[in-house]
């Protein structure tokens, strides 16, 4: 019966103290928030434009700028030597389809910032740097199409994922139009 009897003490114990504690949370938090403004959480800060890309599978360190659209509608390039994101949809690492495009060659220059982008292979990581960070894809595939084939359904496929679209020419070049003749794509998802 004594055993009994200081077990049930030592739960009432218990009790109690679990009981203050809890009460004296809730007080607290009352008293808090009745003398001061509910904190929020601010977003995140705005990252900016994406700065850089890098591919260390095919040594690419390129500076990004952003292109629009041609007055007939096709997509701006960069000049040879950089990268380009499509500044009119998402910013790599945001929900949707990013897209990056860069030159694979010149007459001039020789071979440029995707001059190897064909030999990126699945698993494959892909940085896109921002000034306060970066954000970190992985290549899931890879095609080949003919530019007057250009699958867009696949490029902007309304993905509400952050994924991303690297893309330049490829295939065999037509000298008298002084252009390839495909487009060499590379899907890849945000890691993490």
């Amino acid at each position: 019966m004594k055993v009994v009897t200081w077990v049930s003490a030592a739960l009432v114990a218990v009790v109690a103290v679990v009981a203050v504690v809890i009460v004296g949370t809730q007080l607290r938090a009352v008293s808090t928030t009745a003398t001061t403004q509910p904190t929020t959480t601010p977003p995140p800060a705005d990252p900016g434009d994406p700065l850089r890309v890098t591919i260390p599978a095919i040594d690419v360190d390129a500076a990004l700028v952003p292109v629009g659209l041609e007055p007939d509608g096709a997509m701006r390039t960069p000049e040879f030597g950089l990268a380009a994101w499509y500044s009119p949809g998402p910013r790599p690492g945001e929900p949707g389809p990013a897209v990056v495009v860069a030159h694979v060659d010149s007459a001039v220059g020789g071979p440029d910032v995707f001059y190897r982008l064909k030999e990126l292979a699945a698993g494959d990581e892909v940085v896109v740097h921002y000034r306060a960070g970066a954000v970190t894809f992985v290549v899931t595939g890879k095609e080949q199409t003919a530019k007057t084939a250009l699958p867009t359904e696949r490029i902007w496929n309304g993905a509400t994922a952050p994924v991303l679209r690297l893309i330049t020419c490829g295939g065999a070049f037509d000298r008298a139009a002084r252009s390839y003749l495909d487009n060499v794509i590379v899907y890849a998802d945000q890691l993490g």
